[in-house]
C-alpha cells in the first residue's frame, strides 16, 4: 500500500509554526502513542453508476486538511494532542472484483486491529461493503450499520448502488441497518419496499429537519447496535444539498446542510461502540472552484476525530 509523498505546507503565502496544519498532524503520525485514528484512502470509481473521478478524492482531501487547523474553538480541544493519527495510504486498484475488495478487506482489518477507529476516505459508496465486511470480518452478524445517505443501496448488481444489499446478503441483519437522510425523488418505490421488507429503519430527509439531527443520529446509533455488536458509519456525501456538495454526482436541492453532515460525524466519532466510518461520493474533479466539497470532507475527518478525542468509554 504505497503511501503518499512529504508535501510543504502553507497558509496563504507562508509557512506559519504558530498555525500547524491538520495535514501536517496526519502526516506526522502517532509517534510512539497508541493509535486512536487509522487513516486509509480507498479510491474507488469504477463500477459507479454516475460517472465519477472519485478515485482523485482521498489525495484531495488530504491536501485541503492543509487549509485547516488542528484547533477546535467551540471544544477548546488541539486534536495534534488529544488524538494520534495513522495514514496507511491508499489501497491499489480497490475495484477489482476479487483482488481489489480483498486488499481493501484487509488494509482496513489490519488498520482497525491497531487503532480505536478506522476512517476510510473515498471514493465511491462500493467501498463500504468490502470496508465494513473487512473490519467486522468475524462477527459481521452481530454489527451494525448507520448510513447517511439520500438513497437505499440495495441495487442489484455490482456498483456504488449496492453496498448495503452486498452487507446485508454476507449477514449483516437487516433490523441493524439504519439509513438517515433518504431524500425524496431519489430512489424507486420498488426499493423503499424491499428496505422496508428487510427491516431497513429510514429517517427521511424530512424528519432530520423535523426533528433535529442530533437526535435522529442518536437514535440511529442506538437502535443499529442493538446487536452488542460494534458499528460502522457511512457518510455517503450526497445526502447534503447540492448548494454545498455540488461534487456529489447524485446529490440534490434539499438535503442536509454542511452543519448537519459534520454533526453527524462528530456524534460518530464520540460513539465507542463505532469503529469504522467512511466518506464517501465525493468527485474532487468535479468540484467548484472553492473545493468546498472537498473541504467538508476534510472537515468530517476532523470532525470523527474530535468525537473521538471526546469519548466517554464504557
Amino acid at each position: 500500500m504505497p503511501r503518499h509523498g512529504s508535501i510543504a505546507f502553507v497558509i496563504g503565502s507562508a509557512s506559519d509554526d504558530r498555525w500547524p496544519t491538520a495535514a501536517e498532524w496526519l502526516a506526522a503520525g502517532p509517534g510512539d502513542r497508541d493509535v486512536d485514528l487509522a487513516v486509509i484512502g480507498v479510491p474507488t470509481f469504477a463500477t459507479s453508476i454516475s460517472k465519477t473521478g472519485a478515485h482523485a478524492t482521498p489525495a484531495a482531501v488530504r491536501r485541503a486538511l492543509g487549509r485547516l487547523s488542528t484547533w477546535s474553538a467551540s471544544r477548546r480541544l488541539d486534536l495534534a494532542e488529544a488524538v494520534s493519527v495513522w495514514d496507511r495510504g491508499d489501497v491499489d486498484d480497490p475495484d477489482d472484483a476479487v483482488e481489489g475488495e480483498w486488499r481493501v478487506r484487509k488494509a482496513v482489518e489490519t488498520a482497525g486491529a491497531k487503532s480505536r477507529v478506522v476512517v476510510v476516505i473515498g471514493g465511491d459508496n462500493s467501498l463500504t461493503y468490502s470496508a465494513m465486511a473487512g473490519l467486522f470480518a468475524d462477527d459481521l452478524g452481530r454489527a451494525g450499520l448507520v448510513t447517511l445517505d439520500a438513497h437505499h443501496d440495495l441495487r442489484e448488481g455490482r456498483s456504488n448502488g449496492t453496498p448495503v444489499r452486498d452487507l446485508i446478503a454476507a449477514g449483516l441483519p437487516g433490523e441493524r441497518v439504519v439509513q438517515v437522510g433518504i431524500a425524496d425523488w431519489a430512489n424507486s418505490r420498488s426499493y423503499a419496499t424491499e428496505a422496508h421488507a428487510r427491516g431497513v429503519t429510514v429517517i427521511g430527509r424530512g424528519e432530520v429537519a423535523d426533528r433535529g439531527i442530533s437526535t435522529c443520529m442518536l437514535e440511529a446509533l442506538d437502535s443499529a447496535a442493538g446487536g452488542k455488536g460494534g458499528l460502522y458509519v457511512d457518510l455517503d456525501m450526497d445526502v447534503c444539498d447540492r448548494a454545498i456538495a455540488p461534487a456529489c454526482p447524485a446529490s440534490l436541492p434539499g438535503g442536509l446542510s454542511a452543519a448537519e453532515l459534520l454533526r453527524a460525524a462528530f456524534l460518530a466519532g464520540a460513539d465507542p461502540r463505532v469503529r469504522g466510518i467512511d466518506i464517501t461520493e465525493v468527485d474532487a474533479t468535479r468540484d467548484a472552484d472553492d473545493e468546498r466539497t472537498v473541504r467538508l470532507a476534510a472537515m468530517c475527518v476532523l470532525e470523527i476525530a474530535a468525537g473521538v478525542a471526546m469519548r466517554v468509554e464504557p
